[in-house]
């Protein structure tokens, strides 16, 4: 069995992890970017990045060829009357976020990564590897034993990285589940729409529909199902009366049908359950459970929570974990702990 050693493993190449071997790479660490799936590959997302993701990208400078410019958002409630939510530039941010298929999104950013100096692993992180009970690597299902100083965990709301290094509580997790399709629609605005299933009864999430490049929309519907992953089905059943409502609201053509191909994938939000960091393990976007509980988006956090791993442990390459957690408290803690209690007392 080949024995391989990199100064950073990241496990994932995701936003997160792409944009965490990237800076590392460009500083000049060996990195092992590890993934199961051969890219391009496609993964269930409303495909927008958010503003403050574009400002990462900007500063890293990422251009994402063929991406479309999105600004305000419309939210519809369960009578059909709207709001807009305005987008508007901030200190550290543009007023606009850009709309682009994950496909194209994680290919480019991984490519960056790789064109930076990063060693592709396409094999599933298997048993772990440990020093002094410190986890230090991972057998791979190519038959390479992968060891390296620090592990970064970017491999998405059911992390091996975060079961390894025993980070996550799984029965305290606030999950979620998205359901996602594409149709040939034109889409002015990204909305997103409250339904009622029945009398004084709500739909547990939210549904979207967004512009894409091409006039290629993005539908799906999100649920929260709390601790409960069986409720995840609620996603499947619904996606269709999702549909009609936007037929009834007339904000898709009638003409406009769900396509038979989906994709789905879970969501771990608001950090709950979740210890993001502990030596020299991070994790990063969605396997830290940096998702807002409240709307579901997490690119935004995927990109920034990859680059400030990477910037932590280029900083304290003995000790990460504290400057990266320090980060984390200032930038999200605040923000998710009361989204999260929000978002179980409503689903709830």
């Amino acid at each position: 069995m080949p024995a391989e050693r990199a100064d950073v493993a990241v496990i994932g190449a995701g936003p997160a992890g792409s944009v965490a071997a990237l800076v590392l790479a460009r500083a000049g660490a060996r990195v092992a970017l590890v993934d199961k799936a051969a890219f391009p590959r496609d993964k269930a997302c409303g495909d927008l990045v958010g503003p403050r993701g574009v400002q990462v990208l900007d500063d890293l400078g990422v251009r994402l060829a063929g991406a479309e410019q999105v600004g305000d958002m419309r939210v519809v409630g369960p009578t059909g009357r709207s709001v807009l939510l305005p987008c508007r530039a901030g200190r550290t941010y543009p007023g606009h976020g850009v709309a682009l298929p994950r496909v194209v999104l994680d290919h480019t950013l991984r490519s960056a990564a790789l064109d930076a100096g990063s060693i592709a692993y396409t094999a599933r992180a298997g048993a772990p590897i440990l020093d002094d009970g410190r986890l230090a690597g991972f057998e791979l299902s190519d038959g390479t034993r992968l060891h390296a100083d620090v592990v970064i965990g970017a491999d998405g709301a059911t992390s091996r990285v975060a079961t390894a290094a025993a980070l996550v509580d799984a029965r305290r997790v606030l999950w979620g589940f998205a359901l996602r399709s594409y149709l040939h629609a034109s889409v002015d605005l990204p909305t997103i729409v409250l339904w009622d299933e029945a009398r004084w009864r709500g739909f547990p999430g939210y549904g979207w529909v967004f512009p894409g490049p091409g006039a290629q929309a993005n539908l799906g519907v999100g649920v929260g199902v709390l601790g409960d992953r069986a409720a995840a089905g609620h996603a499947p059943r619904s996606l269709g009366a999702f549909v009609g409502v936007l037929h009834r609201f007339a904000l898709l053509d009638h003409r406009a049908r769900l396509p038979a191909e989906r994709l789905g994938g879970w969501l771990k939000m608001g950090m709950v359950g979740t210890i993001p960091a502990r030596g020299r393990v991070l994790l990063a976007g969605d396997a830290a459970g940096l998702v807002n509980p409240l709307q579901g988006e997490g690119i935004s956090e995927a990109l920034a929570s990859g680059r400030a791993a990477a910037e932590a442990v280029l900083t304290c390459p003995a000790a990460p974990a504290a400057h990266y957690r320090s980060f984390l408290a200032r930038r999200y803690a605040g923000f998710h702990a009361s989204n999260a209690a929000i978002q179980a007392a409503l689903v709830g």
